[in-house]
């Protein structure tokens, strides 16, 4: 512990809602946070979480922003600190080796490492179609995600849960597991168990485009990738006319539309999906750009491109 103070000390690292929630924890457990490093929200983004830079405002915390992290102006606010320990929360960088040595550092994760190790842990754990995830709270170290685990906690993900419900749940995760081992880490008696990278797998950033659908791939697929990019993510979008169309709400729908071809259709009033496997989606809302579009528009942009099937 420092000698210039009677609480440990942190420089935390954080940005979204898991930081926000974690920044709390660390408070409550009366951590001085001498530094808080977070991001500018981006104007491009679609910024739908609580913001780290509100919460220091709030509580009389330094806030600060730098370009990147291996600034050496970072380096240098970071060691002035004389922090006892470093955390991120979903600080969107890497820590490079020089701040690592600093002090003891730790990082809140969105899977239940090993699993989906990188970036967007949730979104590819929906898009997986996997049933559980959580939230893990490792040691940093120079390779992304490979530091041995120190807490964990686990949520379902159930079968119609998109990434922002999975999101709120590792949000929640993330406190637990922070709150749960912190006086054992401020302590330094914290246990620590093997990250197997043998396991689980590395995952890379996902951009919008990543959202288009082949209807070719099967209902439950195209569902997950639906799911897993769902607003206030980007979305899942196809093409009809020269127009995107983004899906903001479906659903598997039973039965199957053997002979017909995949891609969007009305039937019997309705927008629905048809998949590679005769399968559906039936969608409940369909957006082109901001513009809502529904069966009735849908099936007038089928005729004009000599698609539409509405039988009765």
């Amino acid at each position: 512990m420092s000698a210039h103070s009677a609480a440990p000390r942190a420089v935390v690292f954080a940005y979204h809602d898991v930081g926000v929630r974690c920044l709390l924890v660390l408070l409550a457990g009366g951590v001085d946070v001498a530094l808080v490093v977070t991001h500018d929200d981006d104007p491009a983004e679609n910024v739908w979480y609580g913001s780290v830079k509100a919460l220091c405002r709030e509580h009389g915390i330094a806030a600060a922003v730098y370009p990147h992290p291996a600034d050496p102006a970072l380096l240098a606010a970071v060691r002035a600190a004389q922090p006892d320990f470093l955390f991120s929360f979903y600080y969107r960088h890497m820590l490079p080796a020089g701040l690592l040595a600093l002090a003891p550092a730790y990082n809140m994760h969105g899977s239940l490492l090993p699993a989906f190790r990188g970036r967007a842990p949730v979104n590819w754990a929906v898009l997986h179609g996997a049933d559980r995830t959580g939230a893990t709270l490792h040691e940093m170290t120079a390779r992304p995600d490979a530091g041995a685990i120190v807490a964990q906690t686990a949520v379902p993900i159930l079968p119609d849960d998109t990434a922002y419900d999975v999101f709120a749940k590792v949000t929640v995760a993330a406190e637990q597991t922070l709150w749960g081992v912190l006086p054992a880490l401020l302590a330094g008696t914290a246990p620590r168990r093997a990250n197997d990278l043998r396991q689980g797998g590395y995952f890379g950033a996902r951009t919008p485009a990543d959202g288009r659908i082949d209807w070719g791939r099967d209902a439950q697929t195209v569902y997950n990738l639906h799911r897993a990019v769902a607003p206030p993510y980007p979305g899942a979008h196809t093409e009809l006319g020269g127009v995107v169309l983004t899906l903001v709400r479906a659903r598997l729908r039973p039965g199957r539309a053997d002979g017909l071809p995949p891609g969007l259709r009305v039937l019997q009033g309705a927008i629905v999906g048809v998949c590679g496997d005769g399968g559906m989606l039936a969608i409940e809302r369909l957006r082109a750009g901001a513009v809502e579009v529904g069966a009735d528009a849908l099936h007038a942009m089928l005729a004009a491109a000599g698609a539409a099937h509405d039988p009765t």
